[in-house]
């Protein structure tokens, strides 16, 4: 199976620093299907092809522990299109090969790494369950103009139709990383089929490639569907981590840095993200909490004033994404050790049921609700308010009516690239009410940063106080 990439940047032949692989060099790597060669049809300063070719070994994929037949019979064990049509063998190949490369590291090109370069890729025969047209619906929306040919059943015999194979061919604008990470999560996709067990593992992988572009994708639940091998519950853990974060690097959390598309106010002394801060640690004071958990911690930094004050004896910092974690670990890791003592991080979806969270003083869910899909509010409400169920649980959320006082954001535009709403007061107040009667709290409202008389202040403050003390879930 083959898959070729090119690109008419000036020199082209720089598209061998993106890949690491240099183009007067023939290059095979051993991958479990057989052996994955790369090589450079043409490479001159103004046209570069690298191309993939998988050699796989069919008689291997059977006799080995991993290979997973979906042939029905023996003899199709054997002789079937593994070695010639694109699939997650060739997806597997290309994670291989062009690792660093999928992740945009290139020392020696970093701004051609960055940078959107002219892109052809072109797969020449391609397993497509759902046509052409669903070639189209899963990379149009990304930015390539597609052109999937299908492929006939037998040239010589016209009336016999089209294979369900496709001749695929990508050009356009993208990020070599981007385009090299589209191929492989879609090339599965469009097959609907896996070479190997699909294990939890496959979410992480699903989750890190579709970085940045799989969670507003209109096709989402069909990609992760097709790419976990149609396991439901593998699927709902997937859409609920894209739905919150993406998965999104810490500083692009809003609630681990001010609001990106808006500018700060020149005389105000302290940045919004410091004003929240402030007002979340005095109300968890106020309430003698002494274990708290930060729900969507990001990279950490409030994290750092909780375990600075001796009060709380409990800290505990929660996020979907892995990474966001890993710099919250190095941000706690300068912290004297005994602060460190006090704190727990780990992995935890605010949709999906975490006893770990069970038995706590309070639970602050700081800029962190505007992140979640509406539809999965309810969800999140649940697994917070009704299993979790800590005394008292703070949240802050933009204030929508503050938006018009920022001149650099434009009317109808969200402070955050990754909001899914923003609130006005009442609408927050609203849904407050609606969670603090359903679950069995009170809910208070505090202004954060300076309030302005016509549309009130930039965040929006809830303290949630429980009424009850049964701890049982709703």
């Amino acid at each position: 199976m083959l898959v070729t990439i090119s690109t008419t940047m000036y020199p082209a032949t720089d598209l061998g620093f993106l890949l690491h692989k240099h183009p007067e060099k023939l290059q095979s790597f051993p991958v479990t299907a057989g052996t994955a060669h790369v090589f450079y049809p043409e490479a001159t300063v103004r046209r570069c092809t690298a191309a993939l070719l998988l050699e796989v070994d069919p008689v291997a994929l059977v006799r080995g522990t991993r290979g997973q037949a979906a042939e029905s019979f023996t003899l199709g064990q054997y002789v079937n299109d593994r070695p010639y049509a694109a699939s997650s063998m060739l997806a597997v190949a290309l994670s291989r090969v062009f690792k660093t490369a999928m992740s945009s590291r290139c020392d020696a090109r970093p701004q051609a790494a960055a940078a959107p370069l002219p892109l052809e890729l072109h797969v020449p025969a391609l397993p497509c369950r759902g046509g052409a047209d669903l070639a189209g619906r899963l990379f149009t929306p990304l930015g390539w103009q597609v052109a999937a040919s299908p492929i006939p059943l037998d040239p010589r015999f016209p009336d016999w139709g089209d294979s369900r194979y496709v001749d695929l061919r990508l050009t356009g604008p993208m990020r070599l990383a981007d385009a090299l990470n589209h191929l492989y999560v879609l090339l599965p996709v469009l097959d609907d089929a896996k070479h190997y067990w699909v294990s939890t593992d496959e979410i992480d992988k699903l989750v890190r490639a579709g970085q940045g572009w799989l969670a507003g994708h209109p096709e989402r639940d069909l990609i992760t569907r097709r790419y976990l091998a149609h396991q439901a519950q593998m699927q709902r853990t997937a859409l609920a981590r894209l739905a919150e974060v993406d998965d999104s690097a810490a500083d692009a959390l809003d609630n681990a840095t001010d609001e990106p598309r808006v500018t700060q106010e020149p005389d105000r002394a302290q940045s919004l993200a410091e004003l929240r801060a402030s007002a979340v640690l005095e109300a968890l004071r106020t309430t003698g909490a002494r274990s708290v958990a930060d729900l969507g911690c990001g990279d950490g930094k409030l994290l750092v004033p909780l375990l600075a004050d001796t009060t709380f004896t409990r800290v505990i910092g929660t996020d979907v994404s892995s990474r966001a974690l890993e710099m919250a670990a190095r941000r706690l890791a300068r912290m004297a050790e005994r602060q460190q003592e006090r704190a727990e991080l780990f992995q935890s979806s605010l949709v999906y049921r975490d006893d770990r969270l069970t038995g706590l003083d309070a639970a602050v869910l700081m800029e962190v609700i505007e992140h979640i899909d509406p539809p999965r509010l309810a969800a999140m409400a649940r697994t917070v308010f009704g299993f979790a169920r800590p005394g008292t649980v703070l949240v802050t959320t933009p204030n929508a009516e503050h938006n018009v006082r920022y001149a650099t954001l434009a009317a109808g535009t969200f402070r955050h690239r990754d909001h899914r709403f923003e609130w006005t007061r009442p609408q927050f107040r609203e849904w407050a009410a609606g969670v603090a009667g359903k679950f069995g709290y009170t809910a208070a409202f505090l202004p954060v940063g300076s309030e302005d008389p016509e549309v009130g202040p930039p965040t929006q403050l809830a303290i949630f106080s429980r009424t009850d003390t049964t701890g049982s879930d709703r």
